[in-house]
């Protein structure tokens, strides 16, 4: 594709980082095909296609518009472009550049600005944990919706007091600990039954997504900044052979420290040296099999009957990592199956789309639990807390961590 930058994105660095993607892109159209919010709303500016011609045009100097802001704000940042795209376009980096330079340009309403303040900064503040469980005392008396997003009070179990000679560190992430303790708990258990010691370091916090994907780009980097810190020195010394995260949508941001702090000299070297030993949990399946298989109850697999599985898209297209968790799981005996169509589509979770959203958010929790329900299946599994509570918002089947299957699978130590 050709572009002609206006003057002020010439130089820039986010320009000519805009620039190169842009010119990857033969406007071919595959990605519409597997684009969540156009097959919903079939408006080609609600496709990746569009919303590319889109931030061309106001890199290329013209005005964005209210509609431009909102054709962008129904984005997913599914990446399920990305996996499609025959051209490799970044479109989830393209997408965070348009962004920001069209919220720098066009004013949002002020209820619309207050409620983004509000969960970009609630959600990774110390407050979150206390505000879930005043929520969930009276969760009973909350409106419906409300309800959704405020899981009952989870039983975390006992974390392992055993050491071993391999460490991982382990994000504990900004909301996961105070809405579902137990997928935590339940990976330090799993990973301390196949010998590793699961360490958190206590002043790493959220990954910096939330804030970054509500433009809050300063401020996610600095979240990110201070995870680099808190981790650095068990780093530094080898003391761990990973950097583990058990929720795909932290994984897939810490992964990429190092393109997003490329241009910090104090930071750079060390945020590429954090992505690199950046593990999602399912990559340690293969040394977990092995393993596992001699502690796990006689007839766990069987008792957990048919397990439907559902890949973030954070995990599938945002990681590239497909096919480890079913394979595996399968491996020590569980039934776990993908939706018989369209297992590659997003649940509409997507971070803090469904409160922002919701129009488009729940008829595409729907659309994924009936693919999912129709394997029948005694539980649903997934590898993120976002579509966890999305799903289990709208189904009666259990929906849970696929770590939490395997943890309830063991016999004790």
């Amino acid at each position: 594709m050709q572009t002609h930058l206006a003057p002020q994105y010439q130089d820039s660095a986010a320009g000519r980082e805009a620039e190169a993607i842009l010119r990857k892109c033969v406007h071919c159209g595959f990605c519409t095909a597997t684009c969540p919010t156009y097959q919903l709303l079939g408006d080609e500016l609600d496709g990746p296609r569009g919303r590319i011609y889109l931030i061309k045009q106001v890199l290329e100097g013209k005005a964005p518009t209210r509609a431009t802001q909102l054709h962008l704000d129904r984005c997913l940042t599914c990446r399920n472009c990305e996996s499609t795209c025959p051209s490799g376009v970044q479109y989830g980096h393209l997408v965070d550049i348009g962004r920001k330079i069209v919220d720098e340009k066009v004013p949002r309403p002020a209820l619309e600005s207050a409620t983004r303040w509000l969960l970009k900064e609630a959600l990774p503040s110390p407050l979150f944990g206390p505000a879930m469980k005043l929520g969930q005392a009276v969760r009973g008396l909350l409106p419906e919706k409300l309800q959704a997003k405020v899981p009952p009070k989870q039983d975390a179990g006992t974390w392992p007091n055993r050491t071993h000679a391999r460490k991982v560190l382990m994000l504990a992430g900004c909301v996961q600990p105070s809405m579902m303790p137990n997928i935590n708990s339940a990976t330090a258990r799993v990973l301390d039954a196949a010998g590793i010691q699961t360490v958190i370091a206590a002043k790493a916090g959220c990954c910096g997504a939330v804030k970054f994907h509500l433009n809050d780009q300063d401020g996610g980097r600095a979240q990110m900044r201070a995870n680099i810190d808190a981790w650095w020195p068990a780093v530094e010394k080898n003391e761990v052979e990973a950097i583990v995260m058990n929720a795909s949508g932290c994984g897939v941001t810490v992964r990429e420290y190092g393109h997003m702090l490329q241009d910090d000299a104090a930071y750079a070297p060390k945020a590429r040296r954090i992505s690199e030993l950046t593990r999602d949990l399912s990559e340690l399946l293969p040394d977990l099999v092995p393993a596992l298989r001699s502690r796990l109850r006689a007839d766990a697999a069987r008792d957990a009957g048919v397990v439907a599985y559902h890949p973030p898209c954070t995990l599938q297209h945002g990681q590239k990592l497909r096919g480890g968790v079913e394979t595996h799981m399968r491996a020590l005996g569980f039934d776990v199956q993908l939706a018989r169509s369209e297992s590659h589509l997003c649940c509409g979770s997507a971070g803090t789309y469904s409160v922002l959203q919701p129009e488009l958010a729940y008829p595409l929790r729907d659309r994924k639990l009936g693919h999912l329900n129709q394997l029948q299946p005694r539980a649903i599994v997934s590898a993120n807390i976002g579509c966890i509570t999305h799903l289990q918002s709208g189904s009666g089947t259990p929906v849970k961590h696929w770590v939490e299957l395997l943890d309830e699978a063991l016999t004790p130590a």
